[in-house]
């Protein structure tokens, strides 16, 4: 098995420096957040519904904004973050917002050796896959993690999206769609504010849809739903058009830009 440490050290180091520019930036609107506006999106909403007095395990939750909007919405929250400053912003938040959510800080893919209670519900969002190099120790986990009856959930960018390289502003298709060599890409600013002078060093994986979804039926999920939706709920990509309903799309859209799976574990 590759040892991929040097990638996931590089990763944490770029995650570390965009804590304090995300919690600073329009994006992540971190006034709104503290005075009770949810960071939660319509897809993980309408997916998850009532979440009240669930438990629910949150993977790769940067700052927490998302688990703690949960813990709102009354359910028993576990964060997970490879960087320290982010689960420590996220504490500072949980004790500042007077929640109960509980935040670890570990690689995803340890989860297990760190978090050893079982949950209503997994969840992820948002630009997480993209940094592991093998899904079937991630859907391994989760099932692992899961009660008996428990739900998995994860809402994506779809995997088209990372065929391309955005570096230079114009997309260009660079990369396959179920690339196994690790793509590196280093550059000035960060998705929540170009801008931005610190510069993204990061090791990332592409993994199509087929492989997310044989990871979780091989770890014995039994898949819900897959769905994709042509508009994303971030404007994170180049010449995005917001829509009336506040989402994004492209100005000639050929393909997907999310995906969803519901999971069970039976």
């Amino acid at each position: 098995m590759e040892d991929n440490t040097n990638y996931f050290d590089v990763n944490k180091d770029t995650w570390n420096k965009k804590v304090a520019i995300h919690a600073q930036s329009e994006m992540y609107n971190m006034e709104a957040f503290k005075a009770g506006e949810t960071s939660l999106m319509p897809y993980e909403l309408r997916a998850l519904g009532d979440v009240s007095g669930k438990s629910l395990l949150h993977l790769q939750c940067h700052f927490g904004q998302d688990t703690l909007s949960w813990s709102r919405m009354g359910a028993q929250c576990v964060g997970v973050d490879l960087s320290d400053e982010g689960v420590k912003l996220a504490r500072e938040l949980n004790q500042e917002l007077n929640l109960d959510a509980e935040f670890v800080c570990c690689n995803v893919l340890d989860t297990s050796q760190h978090v050893t209670k079982t949950f209503d519900i997994v969840y992820t969002s948002y630009g997480t896959i993209g940094w592991l190099p093998d899904l079937k120790p991630w859907a391994k986990m989760i099932s692992e993690r899961l009660k008996v009856g428990g739900a998995f959930y994860i809402v994506e960018f779809h995997p088209i999206l990372w065929m391309f390289d955005y570096v230079d502003g114009q997309p260009e298709m660079k990369y396959h769609y179920n690339q196994e060599d690790v793509i590196y890409d280093e550059y000035e600013g960060t998705y929540a504010d170009q801008s931005s002078k610190m510069v993204s060093k990061e090791y990332g994986w592409n993994h199509g849809l087929s492989e997310v979804v044989n990871a979780l039926i091989e770890a014995g999920l039994q898949v819900e739903y897959l769905n994709e939706y042509d508009e994303s709920p971030y404007d994170v990509f180049p010449d995005l058009i917001q829509l009336e309903n506040g989402m994004y799309k492209m100005k000639d859209q050929l393909f997907p830009m999310l995906f969803e799976i519901k999971a069970l574990k039976v």
